[in-house]
């Protein structure tokens, strides 16, 4: 599915550098996380929105 400004799950994980798996626990989990749009079956998210939130929480330095 091609919507421009909009991701898949797999591709906001790309984005924010994380696992699918991730992406779908932040969803039910975290506060302030943007919400998706559902199409079908398909989760889209909002690109600007992802940005801004990885902007807001930078990730943590792994090791």
């Amino acid at each position: 599915m091609n919507i421009p400004g909009m991701l898949t799950t797999e591709q906001a994980a790309d984005l924010l550098g994380v696992k699918k798996e991730s992406v779908y626990i932040y969803v039910r989990r975290l506060k302030g996380f943007p919400v998706p749009t559902k199409v079908g079956r398909t989760l889209l998210f909002d690109e600007a929105a992802l940005q801004q939130w990885r902007v807001d929480h930078p990730a943590r330095p792994r090791g």
